[in-house]
Order: C-alpha cells, then sequence, then structure tokens
C-alpha cells in the first residue's frame, strides 16, 4: 500500500483585535440650587463612579475612569458631557493618559463638551502621554451656549521623558474647537509625526516634548485678570497668555509636564473667581 503524504495546511489567518470600543454619556442639570448628575450611560472600558461635592452642592465634580490604564491601537473613547441652565459641573482624571506604542492601527478619542446657558463645564484632565511609535487621533470639541462659559485645558506630552524615550516615530492627529452659538471661536489642528523635522521646527515645538493649551471662554477677562494671568509664569519651560473677546487662551511648550499642569492651575486660580465667582478647590485626585 502507497504510503499517503502528510500535508499541512496553515492554520486560518487570525484577525487583528479590533481595540475597545468605549463611551461616556453624562448629563448635568441644576436642581434647587444644586448640579446633580441626573444621567450617566457607559459602555466599554469608561466610566465615572460617583458624583462628589468638594465644594459644596454648587458644584458636582467627577472624575472618568479608563479602567485598562492605557490606550492601544484599535481602542476608540467617545465622550459625551451635557451641562444643563445653570449647572456647574467639573471633570478630571485620575492620571495621564498613556497611549501605547501601535503596530499600525490608530486609537481614537473623541471628547464633546455641550454647555447651556447660564452653565459651566470645567475641563480639567491630565496630561496626554504618547508612547514613541502611538498612531492617535484626538479630538476635543466644547460648544457653548449663549451665556455659557468653559475653563479647560488640553495638554500633551511626547514620549516617557522621564526615562529619555522621545517621539521618534509615530503620529498625533489633534484637533480643539470652541464654537459659540454659530461661530467657531477657537480652533486648533495639528498634524505631528514622530521624529520629523517639523518637532524641532522653532515656528512648531523647538524640540519640546510638552505642549498644551488652556482656554477660559464665555466672558470677557478684564484688564487686571489678564495682567495677573501674564505675569504668572512656569517654572520651567514658556507660557503665553492671549485675549480675544469673551476668550482667553494660554499656551505651554516645555519639557516637563508637571511645570504644565502647574502653570495651568495657576491661571485656573486666577481666572475662576474672576469668570465664575469661586474661589479655585484643586481636586482631590491631583494629589493622589
Amino acid at each position: 500500500m502507497a504510503a499517503t503524504a502528510l500535508v499541512e495546511e496553515p492554520a486560518p489567518a487570525r484577525a487583528a483585535p479590533a481595540g475597545w470600543e468605549a463611551r461616556l454619556e453624562l448629563r448635568f442639570e441644576h436642581e434647587a440650587s444644586r448640579t446633580v448628575l441626573a444621567a450617566r450611560r457607559h459602555s466599554g472600558p469608561l466610566r465615572v463612579q460617583k458624583a462628589l461635592y468638594p465644594e459644596g452642592p454648587g458644584v458636582c465634580q467627577v472624575v472618568v475612569v479608563h479602567p485598562p490604564g492605557g490606550i492601544v491601537g484599535g481602542d476608540s473613547l467617545t465622550i459625551e458631557v451635557a451641562a444643563g441652565l445653570c449647572a456647574h459641573a467639573q471633570l478630571t482624571t485620575p492620571g495621564a493618559a498613556k497611549w501605547y506604542r501601535s503596530a499600525g492601527a490608530v486609537a481614537r478619542s473623541d471628547t464633546m463638551l455641550r454647555v447651556a446657558a447660564g452653565a459651566l463645564v470645567e475641563w480639567l484632565p491630565q496630561e496626554t502621554m504618547l508612547f514613541d511609535g502611538a498612531r492617535a487621533t484626538i479630538r476635543l470639541g466644547v460648544e457653548l451656549a449663549e451665556d455659557a462659559r468653559f475653563i479647560g485645558w488640553d495638554l500633551t506630552q511626547l514620549g516617557r521623558t522621564a526615562s529619555g524615550e522621545r517621539f521618534a516615530s509615530g503620529r498625533v492627529h489633534q484637533t480643539l474647537e470652541l464654537i459659540g452659538g454659530d461661530a467657531m471661536l477657537w480652533c486648533e489642528r495639528a498634524v505631528l509625526d514622530g521624529g520629523s523635522r517639523a518637532l524641532q521646527a522653532g515656528a512648531i515645538l523647538d524640540g519640546a516634548p510638552v505642549f498644551g493649551t488652556m482656554i477660559a471662554a464665555g466672558a470677557d477677562v478684564d484688564d487686571g485678570v489678564l495682567a495677573a494671568c501674564r505675569a504668572a509664569s512656569p517654572a520651567s519651560g514658556a507660557g503665553a497668555v492671549t485675549r480675544l473677546p469673551k476668550v482667553l487662551v494660554a499656551r505651554y511648550r516645555g519639557g516637563c509636564a508637571h511645570a504644565a499642569r502647574t502653570y495651568f492651575a495657576s491661571l485656573w486660580r486666577v481666572l475662576r473667581p474672576a469668570l465664575v465667582g469661586r474661589d479655585a478647590v484643586p481636586p482631590r485626585i491631583w494629589n493622589t
């Protein structure tokens, strides 16, 4: 009997993992001198645990948590926040958002904040840290109704600078849009390729691995407040403040995320009493 040859067939190719898809929807309402978290929906690994009131019932604070601790290629995170009439919501995060090296897939984050008349949203996250090789598309959009206010920032670190890592490969596409009524009040768009000459250009980052934008919008800033903001300076790196009608924009560029956070927090301490009538009370999670 002739021997039958054993032919091994290759295993079928396994599809690359699609990544986590996470969504968080929050709605804040003002009820009898109290701001409440009136609705909370989440799917996937993105959530808030509970509403906090470190300043009393007028301000509802939540900490946005991403339990996996890092974002990989193919992940998609969506946050939608709505603040109803006269509500005051403050949102922060427990630590830096870490975006890991990707084998090719793009990770995405889309945050939309909608603020109704008389309401205020404070968006105070810790920094976005992009590991070397990360591929990310990050968008922050803010929509303000008439007489609505916003204070917040977006802070980015390229590479794990504490260990000497630089953003030598990968790509980040960032968008920040502020809309008041039907008008675009502020818009930033940037595409940064790891290791590119653009990162060294003096007109862009000048070799600095950390950069950020802070915005206070919805009310005019008087000369005294503007002078106080311009008198503040970061411990390292460079900061600058620009005043537009009903919008104040601060920028940071430097080598230290902690210096950037501290600088923006110092501006927040000046701006919050002036625009909101409340002293700035740092979230306790910043100290953990």
